[in-house]
């Protein structure tokens, strides 16, 4: 009886779970920091005005700054294609030889080295090459419209978060409720975070929540120090 040998990998999330994650953690901590630091020296008006403001204002921010950043980490992915192309087409030969030394480097024997060089190149040169000499794969390609979409729609949803919490609690209490909610609201993601590409939860849950923390505590001391919107 066959035995299926069954592995579960998450590189394959890679290029919507790091923008994802950046976009929730963003909503979360700057619209709540936006809001305790208006809080801190306003109403309730004039925090669900400016936390919308910053949800709309950041969640566009997020997307725009995610496609163009990955857009440049394309554009220079395709450079190297294109020129790890032409030297194949060059001088194959030299470019075998190069790969072989690539799988000798890994710790094959010279002699399969070879010989698994030359079946690749036989197969699919420039496939072997942009996988095992420039590190590409289609997991961690940069996909600039899937990174723009996830940042944006994470953002939005983090953002939300605090803002629907000023909105429901009590004036007085604006503050410690959206503080003590965000830094739930951030614990959980971190946990989701972790879990989805596999990592350990206790650490990412450590690290968003403190961060988070210092963030929305250092803006409520300036909004309360200088009695002004930061």
């Amino acid at each position: 009886m066959e035995t299926r040998h069954l592995e579960r990998h998450y590189v394959s999330r890679i290029g919507w779970l790091r923008a994802a994650v950046l976009g929730a953690n963003d909503g979360i901590v700057s619209t709540a920091s936006l809001i305790v630091g208006v809080a801190a020296a306003s109403g309730r008006s004039e925090v669900l005005l400016a936390g919308a403001a910053g949800l709309v204002a950041g969640a566009l921010s997020m997307a725009a700054g995610e496609y163009v950043s990955v857009s440049s980490q394309a554009d220079s992915e395709n450079a190297d294609i294109a020129r790890e192309k032409a030297e194949i087409d060059a001088d194959p030969e030299e470019e075998r030889r190069a790969l072989a030394s690539i799988y000798e480097e890994r710790g094959l024997p010279p002699d399969l080295a070879r010989k698994v060089a030359e079946a690749l190149h036989a197969r699919d040169p420039l496939a072997a090459h942009v996988r095992d000499e420039l590190g590409i794969s289609e997991h961690t390609g940069a996909q600039p419209l899937v990174a723009a979409g996830s940042s944006a729609l994470s953002f939005t949803v983090g953002a939300a978060l605090p803002l629907a919490a000023a909105a429901l609690v009590p004036e007085p209490s604006i503050i410690l409720w959206v503080s003590v909610l965000s830094l739930l609201f951030l614990g959980v993601l971190g946990v989701v975070g972790a879990q989805a590409g596999g990592a350990p939860v206790a650490r990412a849950v450590i690290r968003v929540v403190f961060w988070g923390a210092v963030a929305m505590a250092v803006t409520a001391l300036v909004g309360r120090l200088f009695g002004a919107v930061v």
